[in-house]
């Protein structure tokens, strides 16, 4: 089964148990996946797929963040459900551990000894955690690694 198709089942799914919410975030996934396929070619690909959902995951979370400093919990809440709803469909992200030893290797692999050389090995480690680990704590690690 491909993800368009789960999204398709899912949304009938949630039309059948009147779930509105958790219909329209998966709509609006649906909607980015059918953006994707029409400027390029025929259906949205798994790995483009992916990257839509922890695009879409990531936005909500900063507007969650957003909405929680300025005080506006009501809008936070839906944020926050629509982000846990959008998880479901990311894979299982690495953990901080699993991370640090893929750090390891990569510094080990490139040969980097300091900081100035955070790229090359930033290089090799977005290449290989994509989808699997947030770019953000990646580049933190390895700076901390090389520091």
């Amino acid at each position: 089964m491909s993800f368009t198709e789960r999204i398709n089942g899912d949304i009938k799914s949630a039309m059948l148990a009147k779930e509105k919410e958790r219909l329209a975030v998966l709509r609006d996934i649906k909607s980015k996946l059918l953006l994707e396929a029409t400027s390029g070619s025929g259906e949205a690909s798994e790995e483009v797929a992916m990257k839509i959902c922890m695009k879409l995951h990531k936005q909500r979370l900063e507007t969650y963040e957003l909405y929680t400093a300025q005080g506006r919990q009501d809008l936070a809440d839906e944020e926050l459900f629509q982000a846990k709803v959008i998880e479901e469909y990311l894979p299982k992200m690495m953990s901080e551990d699993e991370i640090r030893v893929e750090v390891a290797a990569a510094i080990a692999q490139t040969g980097a000894s300091g900081p100035q050389e955070m790229g090359k090995v930033m290089g090799v480690l977005t290449g290989k955690l994509a989808g699997k680990a947030d770019g953000k704590l990646i580049a933190t690690l390895v700076k901390e690694a090389l520091s």
